[in-house]
């Protein structure tokens, strides 16, 4: 009888052990590193406060963000400033500034105000604006253009990474504005074009980031989207650049959230054919108000990316991904 109870008692507290181990046991995630993926900032926290301004990014931080992303443009004095577009109309109270109304020319059939025409003193004069009109617009006319290098101070000061996308860079180099030697001499200056720095370079040019990768051993992101955006006979999930070849020049890809789910959550196997050539994945771009499909929430949404093995998404409502996160974490 002795004997029974020993084993009883030996099996009890191996039945205790293992639940208190499954408790404390982590979510095995499936990313590249097998860490959580990261959460970006698409613009900061641009569906609250207006895109690419230091208060965007602040409120992204506050928020829980791992990353943010400022998009770089380049002024007619050489600086990297920060806003999506080079044109000016959408992200600024430029119209209201009548000391520029002869500043406004047709480019690529757009009439507009283009960042290449203004020097940084000028661009300090505009205030940024929510380009949404169904998001809040009371923070309007209110916060300054920030420059690439103000974004990387307030990141460094609060220990988070930063993915820079480099806008148009072909386009820049045509005019005189090769944005490159100065993107790489702040990163040099900063100790950021090194293989572990807390930083990562996107574009949707292969050739940038080829012409990049052979100056500074920064991580690269090669932008994707489908081809059939360019060739309506295309396969909708054939990316822009291949996989492979992104592979002999970047460290991730950033493609179109498409490309790596259906509206449905059906797993395309793009996350699994990237990670297989040692390719991060960061999707874009998960919106809170844009529904993917009908009857599917943003949380569904973003828990299937996360499920299916993304290392990081943008997103304009990082607290929103931060939550899902943290849920599934727990589980």
């Amino acid at each position: 009888m002795r004997q029974i109870f020993i084993s009883l008692g030996i099996l009890a507290g191996m039945a205790a052990c293992s639940a208190e181990d499954q408790a404390a046991t982590p979510r095995v995630w499936t990313t590249l590193d097998g860490e959580a993926p990261l959460v970006i900032a698409h613009r900061g926290a641009s569906g609250d406060r207006p895109e690419h301004t230091i208060e965007g990014y602040t409120l992204a931080i506050e928020q829980g963000a791992d990353v943010i992303e400022p998009d770089l443009v380049m002024t007619s004095d050489g600086v990297l400033v920060v806003r999506h577009d080079h044109y000016l109309s959408t992200t600024t109270d430029i119209a209201d500034h009548p000391e520029f109304a002869d500043r406004q020319r047709v480019q690529g059939g757009r009439n507009d105000w283009w960042v290449e025409d203004f020097t940084l003193a000028e661009i300090r004069t505009l205030r940024a604006r929510q380009p949404w009109p169904e998001r809040d617009q009371t923070h309007n006319d209110r916060y300054l253009i920030p420059t690439f290098e103000e974004v990387l101070d307030l990141a460094h000061s609060h220990g988070v990474r930063t993915e820079p996308e480099i806008k148009a860079p072909g386009h820049f180099v045509t005019i005189g504005l090769d944005p490159l030697p100065e993107l790489v001499r702040i990163l040099r200056a900063r100790g950021l074009d090194t293989a572990d720095a807390p930083t990562a370079i996107q574009c949707f040019e292969p050739d940038f980031l080829a012409r990049l990768n052979g100056e500074i051993e920064t991580p690269l992101l090669m932008l994707v989207f489908p081809m059939i955006e360019l060739d309506p006979d295309a396969d909708p999930l054939t990316p822009t650049v291949a996989l492979t070849d992104a592979a002999t020049f970047a460290d991730g890809v950033g493609p179109a959230k498409s490309l790596v789910m259906s509206a449905d959550g059906t797993d395309t196997g793009f996350v699994a054919e990237a990670h297989a050539l040692g390719l991060s994945v960061h999707p874009w771009t998960f919106r809170d108000d844009v529904p993917v499909a009908d009857g599917v929430n943003i949380e569904s949404e973003l828990r299937r990316a996360f499920e299916i093995g993304v290392d990081g998404v943008f997103t304009d409502f990082p607290a929103t991904a931060i939550g899902v996160r943290a849920d599934m974490a727990g589980e």
